[in-house]
């Protein structure tokens, strides 16, 4: 889905998705990913939901967020808390979502000026 550009264009902003990627700023991004309004994306390692790993919220616990979107993918899932708990800790709320709706979730949360994080995953095999 192809989204318009706003008033936001200074800010890594989602303008378009799909199942098999994301594009930043009319960047096409085809690997798990974390990003947020102010810094460039960045590649986060999870291959798949069922590979994350605390390692992994604490990269994004590493840039602060106030509030952490997560795309689980084509489907919405839950992580486990013991997985969330560097954010958690802090108080940082952690919500899951399918990738298309964190994608306009973060776009909103974005333009509201808060400072919210975007992990995505993206499935990748091994062989890739």
């Amino acid at each position: 889905m192809k989204l318009h550009t706003t008033s936001t264009q200074h800010y890594q902003t989602v303008t378009a998705y799909d199942q098999g990627g994301v594009e930043i700023n009319a960047i096409r991004f085809e690997y798990s990913l974390l990003v947020m309004p102010e810094t460039a994306p960045v590649a986060w390692p999870p291959m798949s939901f069922e590979t994350l790993t605390i390692d992994d919220f604490k990269q994004i616990d590493a840039a602060m967020p106030e509030v952490v979107i997560l795309g689980t993918g084509d489907r919405q899932r839950f992580v486990h808390p013991k997985l969330t708990a560097p954010l958690t800790s802090r108080r940082v709320g952690v919500e899951c979502m399918d990738n298309q709706a964190a994608c306009r979730t973060y776009n909103i949360l974005m333009a509201e000026g808060r400072k919210v994080a975007l992990a995505l995953i993206f499935e990748r095999s091994l062989a890739a």
